[in-house]
């Protein structure tokens, strides 16, 4: 992987938005278990919730959940479930473990899509390291490639004995 601030490392960003996409299917799938458990309760009391907005409820609820789910594995594992899958982790620029408030600032764009999407563009077309994105910039954080994308972090099983 290329390290250089002056190209887009087309390989990192692809593998994020890999890590995205498996971490999103996680998060979505209890959010729209709650969604429908909640918009099932407000039309029971209120035929009419959906006309004044429950739509809006599945959206709202994914961002808050993803947000949260990104900011506490960020920091208690150095990276989501998606990250660890694809070979990345979340650390400080020098090195060391993100902490809650780093953490916080790196993923408040993840509570609305359009959010994360122009944090990605900016942090792609603004002079800086190009690994990163606006907020991880703010932050002080970077996603690395820690291990090759798919292995697993268990060793192997030593050679049956001959």
């Amino acid at each position: 992987m290329t390290t250089s601030n002056e190209q887009i490392d087309f390989t990192h960003w692809l593998y994020r938005v890999i890590a995205y996409i498996i971490d999103s299917i996680i998060i979505g799938i209890p959010a729209a278990i709650i969604y429908f458990v909640v918009v099932l309760a407000a039309i029971v009391a209120n035929p009419f919730i959906i006309i004044y907005g429950g739509w809006l409820i599945l959206p709202f609820l994914f961002g808050i959940l993803q947000f949260l789910y990104f900011m506490i594995l960020d920091t208690a594992w150095g990276g989501t479930i998606g990250k660890r899958v694809m070979g990345l982790q979340v650390q400080m620029v020098n090195g060391g473990k993100v902490p809650y408030g780093k953490s916080f600032i790196r993923n408040i764009s993840k509570i609305y899509g359009l959010f994360l999407f122009l944090d990605w563009l900016i942090g792609v077309v603004t002079a800086g390291d190009k690994r990163q994105k606006y907020t991880d910039r703010i932050a002080g954080t970077i996603v690395i490639q820690a291990r090759q994308a798919f292995q697993s972090t268990v060793p192997p099983p030593p050679p049956p004995p001959t």
